[in-house]
């Protein structure tokens, strides 16, 4: 099994920057594809980036490109979100999740990470 813990969640002013991380355990880490995702009270969940497992491909939601990266060191079995230019609207729950085939859906999640910004 491969369990997550996100942190560096935080309040933060419009414009501002934070960076989250994932951090994972098990040496498999380097095989699961992982994503962040987002939730806001009484909203859908919604999809933020992904990274593959090599850390060479990703793909970003269109409301956080150009102001959002995701990476990830293997070594340290940890994942980053580095979060520019925050907005309102980035406030949500922040969650980090991990598959091996995405297209099955993410089978691990960890517990989530808040992140408020105000304006």
């Amino acid at each position: 099994q491969v369990q997550l813990v996100e942190s560096g969640g935080g309040l933060v002013q419009a414009g501002a920057s934070l960076r989250l991380s994932c951090a994972a355990s098990g040496r498999t880490f380097s095989s699961y594809a992982i994503a962040w995702f987002r939730q806001a009270p009484g909203k859908e969940r919604e999809f933020v980036v992904t990274i593959s497992s090599s850390g060479r491909t990703t793909y970003y939601a269109d409301s956080v490109k150009g102001r959002f990266t995701i990476s990830r060191d293997n070594a340290k079995n940890t994942v980053y979100l580095q979060m520019n230019s925050l907005k309102p609207e980035d406030t949500a729950v922040y969650y980090c999740a991990a598959g091996v085939n995405v297209a099955r859906g993410y089978d691990y999640w960890g517990q989530g990470t808040q992140v408020t910004v105000s304006s």
